[in-house]
C-alpha cells in the first residue's frame, strides 16, 4: 500500500506550538527562530488546506481544525519512538553474531573472543561457520570473516599481513600436504590432502611433512614451537573483518573490530 508523504518537520512544529500557544516559546524548544516556526504553520496550513491556529487579543489559539488532530499526532509521536526504541534494542544488546572459516575460528578467532569477553561479563557470542556461504540478512549476522583479496561490497578492515607460510616439523617436511585454496604451487605431488589450512597445519605440526598455509594461521603454532616455518611467499588473499554499512556502524561491532586489529 502507497502512503501519504506527511509533512513531518509541519507535524512537529505544530505539536510544539499547540502545547506552548506560543510560537517563541515552540522556537526556544526546537532551537529555530519564531520566523520559522511561523513558516512551517503556515507551509502546513497549505498542505491541509486548513487554519491551525489564530490570533486574538487573548494570544494565540488552536482553531477546532487544529484540536481535532492533536490527539491522534500525540499518539502518533509516541508510537515512532517506540518503532526507534525498537531498532535500537539490537544496538544495545551484547549478543554478536559472527561467521568464520571453521579453521580460522579454531586457529585465531576463538582464543581472542575468550580474552575479549573478559572485559564485560555480559558479552555473548554466536559463531556460525561462513564456509557453505555468507548471507547477512538470513543469519542475522553482525560481522563475518572471509578470506578473500579484499572487502567487496561492504564495510572492512584486514588481519594481518597477506602472506602465506610453508611450516613443517622437519623430518617428514619433504612430504606436501594440500588443502582446498593452498596456492596452486604447493599441490603438486602432494601426499595428504585435507579438508582446510587449519587441518593442513594440525597435519604439519603431527610431522605428515610441510603445508602452506595463511600466515594468520600459523603464527601461534609457530610461536608455541608446535611448527618451525620453512618459507613465506606473498598472497593476493586475507582475512577481511567485513559487515554491511548498519552492522558496521554499531556501536558493539565497532568495539570488537577495534579489539581484533589492535
Amino acid at each position: 500500500m502507497k502512503r501519504t508523504h506527511l509533512p513531518l518537520n509541519g507535524l512537529r512544529v505544530l505539536d510544539a506550538a499547540a502545547r506552548h500557544l506560543s510560537f517563541t516559546r515552540a522556537a526556544d524548544e526546537l532551537a529555530v527562530t519564531p520566523a520559522a516556526v511561523g513558516q512551517q504553520i503556515r507551509a502546513l496550513e497549505d498542505t491541509l488546506g486548513v487554519v491551525l491556529f489564530r490570533r486574538t487579543t487573548r494570544g494565540l489559539e488552536l482553531t477546532p481544525e487544529g484540536e481535532a488532530g492533536l490527539e491522534a499526532l500525540r499518539a502518533g509521536f509516541l508510537q515512532f519512538e517506540e518503532a526507534v526504541r525498537a531498532m535500537q534494542a539490537g544496538q544495545s544488546s551484547k549478543t554478536l553474531t559472527i561467521a568464520a572459516p571453521r579453521d580460522f575460528l579454531a586457529k585465531w578467532l576463538a582464543p581472542r573472543l575468550a580474552e575479549y569477553a573478559k572485559t564485560d561479563p555480559e558479552l555473548r557470542f554466536v559463531l556460525l561457520s561462513s564456509d557453505e556461504g555468507l548471507d547477512f540478512t538470513q543469519a542475522n549476522l553482525d560481522l563475518a570473516i572471509c578470506f578473500t583479496d579484499g572487502k567487496g561490497e561492504h564495510e572492512g578492515v584486514s588481519l594481518g599481513t597477506p602472506s602465506y607460510w610453508t611450516v613443517g616439523v622437519g623430518g617428514g617436511a619433504e612430504t606436501v600436504i594440500s588443502w582446498p585454496g593452498c596456492p596452486a604451487d604447493e599441490t603438486k605431488g602432494a601426499g595428504v590432502t585435507v579438508a582446510d589450512a587449519g587441518l593442513a597445519l594440525d597435519a604439519a605440526a603431527a610431522g605428515f611433512g610441510r603445508a602452506t598455509v595463511p600466515a594468520l594461521l600459523a603464527e601461534a603454532d609457530e610461536v608455541a614451537g608446535r611448527v618451525v616455518r620453512f618459507g613465506e611467499k606473498a598472497s593476493a588473499n586475507s582475512y577481511w573483518l567485513i559487515a554491511p554499512l548498519p552492522q558496521w556502524r554499531q556501536k558493539k561491532v565497532r568495539a570488537l573490530v577495534a579489539a581484533l586489529t589492535a
